[in-house]
């Protein structure tokens, strides 16, 4: 009995008269998913490198030349190249695949479950990255190892490039899209951070979103001061008060409805499919984004909320020096997803006139990226859609715009247009990612291990590559 098998009897769900019998793919996965979970690799923790050579090594050790798995430094984090060579046949470009290794932070004392071990119970895999993105990472890496040692040779070369710090700076995200003129030259990437499919209550596949735009990032620290003093002589103004007020302003102020033509597709089939409530107030969007009782019913719905508008949240907080001393300033980080068409400036303007007090300071936070859509391939969607289409026959496929932001908006300023894909089938409402007790249905996870490998071998195999070539019109 192996190591590994040995550990998953261990497991409470493993002894369940249900469970399968893992095939040497699911174990490898599993495997590889466990080992990067249990490892915390949040800004501060320095722990990237330590993934990426993890990964290098189970590449190498799979039969991947040294020359082509890079590690990569930039800074305190790394990111991972992996090229999987071509057989020169083909004079199709380059696809990437794109993940990233980081996660967000995890406090130990909030969680139910040790936020850094992968654990489990009859229904899900808990631990920070189990969705946000290490079952990407897990599932790609495990992919090309499969692939490698089945000899499967693509006509086309393909690069794994997972990044080390998408959550916080996005430094590696940056040097890989603007400053590697080997992945420069790709003709597309697929992004495992985002799209997949979703789930109603009962467990029906409802749509399959293939992720094609994303809500430019930005965030401000906004910030008022006080000549303070000592606590014993409350003054009239106080630094905290006035930025509270402000903090409550930009709580009760919504932004208006805003739609795109692949948004409002979106509402109409998703909630054609979904009924109820909430699937009447998607359509009624759709037919007429000027209803105002549909947009606001949308805006309740936190798994939604952010394709039908601009949203500002106050995340962090940060305020006096001393407890027996008045305040002398006070500042909220307030993070921004906007809507495409609206600019930065266009935001910041909004929330100063939300605030309403010339003396609360703005100062932007790093350099926001605007990025393109990407319109869908023929050939990509019709790869996706077969993978997708063995587990859920005649579900369909709907292009969206992500609320959040990945990787992918680098990508797509360096003229790579890039597509989200994501192997996960979910109910929305159980997306807890960034959230407290993050996990992944484990139906999700083991239903997901033949994704990677259907959509790379309708893309690059010789079988699939020709007619996908043709699907495209190439």
């Amino acid at each position: 009995m192996t190591c590994l098998l040995a550990l998953l009897l261990c497991q409470p769900w493993a002894a369940a008269a249900e469970q399968p019998v893992l095939t040497e793919h699911a174990n490898k996965t599993l495997e590889i998913y466990r080992t990067i979970v249990e490892v915390d690799t949040s800004k501060h923790s320095g722990n990237t490198p330590k993934v990426a050579r993890y990964l290098a090594a189970q590449l190498t050790e799979a039969g991947f030349p040294g020359e082509d798995v890079e590690v990569l430094m930039k800074g305190p984090f790394a990111a991972l190249v992996a090229r999987y060579r071509g057989d020169g046949q083909s004079a199709d470009a380059p696809i990437l695949l794109l993940g990233h290794m980081d996660v967000v932070e995890a406090r130990a004392s909030d969680w139910e479950r040790p936020p850094f071990e992968l654990t489990s119970d009859d229904s899900y895999f808990y631990g920070r990255g189990t969705i946000d993105n290490k079952f990407g990472i897990a599932q790609l890496t495990a992919t090309f190892i499969r692939l490698k040692r089945a000899g499967f040779v693509p006509t086309r070369d393909l690069y794994l490039v997972f990044s080390g710090d998408e959550e916080s700076g996005m430094s590696t995200t940056r040097m890989l899209a603007y400053e590697r003129p080997d992945l420069a030259k790709a003709a597309f990437a697929l992004n495992s951070d985002a799209g997949g499919g979703d789930l109603d209550k009962r467990g029906r596949a409802v749509t399959y979103n293939i992720q094609a735009a994303e809500k430019t990032y930005a965030t401000w620290e906004i910030t008022a001061r006080n000549p303070g003093g000592h606590s014993s002589r409350p003054r009239e103004d106080n630094a905290i008060y006035d930025l509270a007020a402000a903090i409550g302003r930009i709580q009760r102020h919504k932004f208006p409805a805003k739609w795109s033509e692949m948004t409002l597709a979106y509402f109409q089939e998703t909630g054609q499919r979904l009924g109820g409530e909430l699937g009447e107030a998607m359509v009624r969007f759709a037919y007429d984004p000027g209803d105002a009782e549909a947009a606001a019913r949308l805006a309740r719905e936190p798994s939604y909320v952010g394709t039908t508008r601009t949203t500002c949240v106050v995340t962090m907080l940060d305020a006096g020096h001393a407890e027996n001393a008045l305040p002398q300033s006070a500042t909220a980080t307030v993070n921004c997803r906007i809507f495409p068409g609206e600019s930065v400036a266009d935001v910041e303007r909004a929330l100063r006139q939300v605030v309403a007090d010339d003396a609360i300071a703005f100062n932007l936070l790093g350099d926001p990226t605007e990025s393109p859509i990407s319109e869908l391939r023929q050939d990509v969607v019709a790869a996706v859609g077969k993978a997708v289409h063995g587990r859920y026959p005649g579900v369909p496929l709907i292009a969206y715009m992500e609320s959040g932001g990945t990787d992918g908006m680098h990508f797509r300023k360096a003229g790579i247009p890039t597509w989200a894909v994501s192997g996960i089938f979910m109910d929305p409402d159980e997306m807890f990612a960034h959230g407290l007790n993050e996990r992944v249905p484990k139906k999700a996870f083991f239903d997901a291990l033949d994704h990677w490998d259907i959509i790379l071998r309708e893309l690059a195999g010789p079988s699939g590559n020709g007619s996908a070539r043709a699907a495209a019109g190439h």
